[in-house]
């Protein structure tokens, strides 16, 4: 049964939610900023058993913010953004669930199974979350790094979804395109993914109400778990309110 998962998305060390496609050194275009900080949103989750949810630090910049919220969650949350071989040990320790990686394991494009192999050795596949966050090309979706901008080589299909699967605990997929927008979900990529991941997978990306987590469980047979941001209360949004993604969860 797809399950709601929440955020806490980090840029320039606030709470925001963000257009996904407009992260650069310049900035982004911006949804949210919160009044509140992670450590908030992370102790606000933990009443409510939101278990899964991830927190990605988006640039420079977030690091304290990070460690509070995992300090508030100790095992209840997931970390990304910046990951590598280096510091994901020092994440885990802090008190994330899991570590998140997608830029570190791509070297100009081509995905490196040498740099797999080696945060593997950090963590283990049991806490190790692949993000093949994507961007639709003309032959599907293609992994995008480095803050969505950088488009790679790699498709996001079933063959990938297969050979990874044995080296992670789990996917987390944005789609890039519909971030931030509150245009709907990406109906294709998830069936995709509800048909071909044989492990957990979490999908990001264009939701705005709470039929979308029913069209989520409908399109993946309950595969696939759904992450809300722009379009929820507690981020300033009017689509959908954490009390009822928190009953969908207890249904």
């Amino acid at each position: 049964m797809t399950q709601f998962r929440p955020c806490i998305d980090l840029h320039q060390g606030q709470v925001k939610q963000i257009v996904g496609g407009s992260l650069n050194d310049q900035g982004a275009k911006t949804n949210f900023v919160s009044q509140y900080d992670a450590e908030y949103y992370a102790s606000l989750y933990r009443k409510h058993n939101l278990t899964g949810g991830h927190v990605i630090a988006l640039g420079p910049g977030n690091k304290e913010q990070a460690l509070k919220a995992l300090a508030a969650w100790p095992g209840g949350l997931q970390f990304g953004g910046g990951v590598n071989n280096t510091n994901a040990a020092e994440f885990l320790q802090a008190g994330a669930s899991h570590v998140i990686v997608t830029s570190y394991l791509f070297d100009g494009g081509q995905f490196s199974w040498d740099k797999l192999a080696e945060i593997k050795t950090e963590t283990g596949a049991e806490r190790l979350i692949l993000d093949l966050s994507c961007r639709r090309t003309e032959n599907g979706w293609n992994i995008a790094t480095d803050r969505w901008q950088t488009v790679t080589e790699m498709q996001v299909n079933a063959e990938t979804l297969a050979e990874l699967s044995q080296h992670c605990a789990e996917f987390l997929i944005h789609a890039a395109d519909v971030e931030g927008l509150q245009s709907g979900i990406d109906e294709t990529l998830v069936t995709l993914l509800g048909e071909a991941c044989p492990i957990p997978v979490t999908y990001a990306g264009g939701a705005r109400s709470l039929d979308d987590l029913k069209l989520v469980d409908h399109l993946s047979g309950g595969n696939v778990d759904l992450t809300i941001g722009s379009a929820l209360d507690i981020f300033g949004g009017s689509g959908v309110t954490l009390e009822q993604c928190i009953a969908w969860n207890n249904r």
